[in-house]
């Protein structure tokens, strides 16, 4: 084997350039972390990864945090219980949740933030017409148990003072309604059953002190009163009209149906996390 004595006098040029370097300036570094499924990792049809809502709001929050870097870590696929056990993605440390813990562990003080979405893929079974009421109920009890061991377990790593910010869905199902009067009902269906879901959610997230960016609110969920006209299909309730717009899910094939955020989709997903930061 050579020994290459050139590298290591640039080696210990760095170490001690990194030693010697002011500890107001190596403390400068801080760190915002993403978790979830695939609306944290940013999926959408095209194959693109790179405008989902956290490295937008990465974006937006880099621009006024000097030193800020991103560690994204959500899942496509991922439930709560694979958050726990791994099995979806690879991580070095087994599970995304494991992954998250350990580096929180060990940049305690440098973390400036925490956002996760997790949960809707525990749900998947919703998809059906008419919806089974019992497979939602079943897949939000283990939401239920696991959310908040997942959060109790961050807050541990994180530390007292920094913020873990959880979010709501959009329902993409709301398309439906533009299938005709069975469509119409199913999308009514749908939004009860995601507006149930969204209290279990803000239920766990607020009792562990975790603020909710309310994206259920942002797309108008609620909102079939409000008729608006789309270009492509006409008067619509304003929350069809928000989902065609921000999502996939009335794209024609091949790249639609898909129930993923647009780009815009997902620009409007960050606003909404914007708004309840605390910084």
């Amino acid at each position: 084997m050579k020994f290459h004595c050139s590298r290591l006098v640039v080696t210990v040029a760095v170490l001690m350039a990194v030693l010697t370097m002011p500890v107001a300036a190596r403390a400068a570094v801080k760190y915002y972390v993403s978790l979830g499924d695939s609306l944290a990792a940013g999926f959408q049809p095209t194959g693109s990864f790179a405008q989902g809502y956290a490295d937008q709001l990465f974006t937006a929050l880099r621009a006024k945090t000097s030193g800020l870097q991103h560690v994204k870590l959500g899942c496509f696929g991922e439930t709560t219980v694979t958050m726990i056990t791994g099995g979806v993605c690879s991580y070095r440390h087994g599970s995304q949740l494991n992954e998250a813990v350990a580096f929180l562990q060990r940049h305690q003080g440098s973390v400036a933030l925490i956002t996760i979405d997790i949960g809707a893929n525990d749900v998947n079974c919703s998809i059906t017409m008419p919806l089974d009421m019992r497979c939602i109920t079943d897949a939000s009890a283990a939401v239920e148990t696991n959310l908040p061991s997942i959060l109790t377990a961050l807050r541990a790593a994180a530390g007292p003072g920094v913020p873990i910010v959880g979010m709501n869905y959009y329902d993409p199902f709301l398309a439906f309604w533009l299938q005709g009067e069975g469509g119409r009902a199913a999308a009514t269906d749908s939004r009860q059953a995601f507006l149930k879901f969204n209290d279990t959610l803000d239920t766990i997230y607020k009792a562990a002190g975790s603020p909710v960016a309310d994206v259920e609110g942002a797309f108008s969920t609620t909102d079939f009163a409000t008729k608006v006209v789309s270009p492509d299909f006409g008067t619509v309730p304003l929350n069809v009209a928000r989902i065609c717009q921000w999502t996939w899910m009335c794209t024609p094939a091949p790249l639609g149906p898909d129930i993923h955020a647009n780009t815009e989709g997902y620009g409007v997903i960050a606003g909404a996390f914007l708004k309840v930061l605390p910084f």
